[in-house]
């Protein structure tokens, strides 16, 4: 009942999402998403790591004969398209036969399946299909903050961000100065997030055919909560980002072309009107909110999954603020962000108790209070930043310890057996 209930109200904002971007004159989640059937789809790795989440529920023969049947689906889409003279052009030549396995997957679920099978498979298809409709979601979300937020607040933000010595300006000289190899890496790891939270899922969800069931938390259920309410805070807080309020990219919109080389002036802030067209995505920074969560749930496994978390945070802080995307403040947001949805879902799973209350409210309180000082007290941030600076890595190390304590109290602990003492033997 719990995923026929988490299924409707999905399917009812997908739709509320759907009726938005057509008021705008634009295509929806949905539309999008059906498209890809059929057209070159814009992300083919993320279909087919949306196909690898529906395989756990798969038995190891059954995932091969579904990887062969989405390669080779995939293989007749590319002759016939060249055949035809189609070439894709912002979209990828591959991803439509992941697509299609995973809606063969949910049909062979309800017509050949039945009890535990149905549901495991179901479940399965359906971790796909929200992966996949929470990167179609988060554009339409996009648009909408385009469209309805024609004032943005990055000068508050730029004048807070004085108090953390400008991060983004400081990072976004020494990626230039890496040359196009450096930015490469960088943007790979970008824009491949989900890849990488797809493989630390596979991790935590690779008995899942074996047990027949889920566990009751993982980085998917993270990912997607992180997605669903994240572009809520866009609404309330709408910021472009450096490159755009205060580079070339923003063009006659910007304030001036400051970044990366010159730190905006922190004079009196206000609100200034841009574009209709770039999203208002900054605030928080939802790229070091996902790859927060990949450092987090990668700590449990093997020594390489570890470096990978760390590599994937480590490498996405720097493209975010080397690339001019986000500001220090924002990156700060983004970490409590995630730790606060992270302990909420946790406890949750486990039950909720005093210890998760109070550290769900702290980093809610912490949360807020950042976004209150960035939008009310960016003046004197600025001024003080050895006041300032100290104070918000203190409120922010304060969520983190709070967490790591917690986290660590929730964990069951190992029993050792009873020690059996040895038997006399008979005379």
């Amino acid at each position: 009942m719990l995923w026929a209930a988490a299924g409707a109200v999905t399917l009812v904002f997908l739709v509320a999402l759907e009726i938005a971007a057509r008021h705008y004159g634009l295509p929806g989640p949905i539309t999008n998403q059906v498209k890809e059937v059929v057209c070159p789809p814009k992300s083919g790795p993320l279909l087919y790591a949306g196909l690898a989440l529906t395989m756990v529920a798969l038995p190891r023969r059954e995932r091969f004969v579904a990887a062969g049947t989405a390669i080779g689906i995939d293989v007749v889409f590319l002759v016939v398209r060249w055949a035809e003279g189609v070439r894709a052009t912002d979209h990828q030549p591959f991803g439509n036969g992941a697509l299609w396995v995973v809606l063969g997957c949910a049909v062979v679920a309800v017509t050949r399946r039945t009890g535990q099978d149905r549901v495991l498979l179901l479940k399965g298809v359906g971790l796909a299909l929200l992966l996949v409709a929470g990167r179609k979601t988060g554009d339409t979300w996009l648009l909408i903050t385009s469209k309805t937020r024609p004032a943005v607040l990055d000068p508050y933000v730029a004048t807070a961000d004085h108090a953390l010595g400008n991060p983004s300006w400081l990072v976004g000289r020494i990626v230039r100065a890496t040359g196009p190899i450096g930015a490469h890496v960088l943007d790979y790891v970008y824009i491949q997030l989900a890849v990488a939270a797809v493989v630390v899922a596979l991790y935590q969800l690779r008995h899942v055919a074996v047990e027949r069931r889920f566990p009751r938390h993982h980085l998917v259920r993270t990912f997607l909560v992180i997605g669903l309410l994240g572009p809520a805070v866009y609404m309330l807080f709408p910021v472009v980002g450096p490159v755009f309020a205060y580079g070339t990219d923003g063009g006659h919109w910007a304030v001036a072309d400051l970044w990366p080389n010159t730190p905006p002036p922190f004079d009196a802030p206000h609100p200034m009107p841009f574009d209709r067209v770039t999203p208002r995505n900054c605030m928080p920074s939802l790229h070091t909110a996902w790859a927060t969560a990949i450092f987090i749930h990668s700590r449990k496994g093997p020594r390489a999954l570890r470096f990978l978390g760390a590599f994937w945070l480590l490498t996405t802080l720097g493209a975010t603020l080397g690339f001019g995307y986000h500001y220090g403040a924002d990156l700060v947001a983004g970490v409590v962000f995630t730790l606060t949805i992270e302990a909420a879902l946790r406890a949750q799973a486990r039950g909720w108790d005093r210890s998760a209350g109070l550290l769900v409210a702290h980093g809610a309180t912490v949360f807020a209070a950042l976004l209150v000082s960035y939008r009310f007290l960016p003046v004197e941030m600025a001024g003080h930043p050895l006041v300032f600076g100290p104070l918000i890595v203190l409120a922010t190390g304060s969520m983190v310890h709070g967490y790591v304590r917690a986290t660590r109290l929730w964990e069951p602990t190992a029993v050792p057996a009873p020690r059996r003492e040895p038997q006399p033997e008979p005379a």
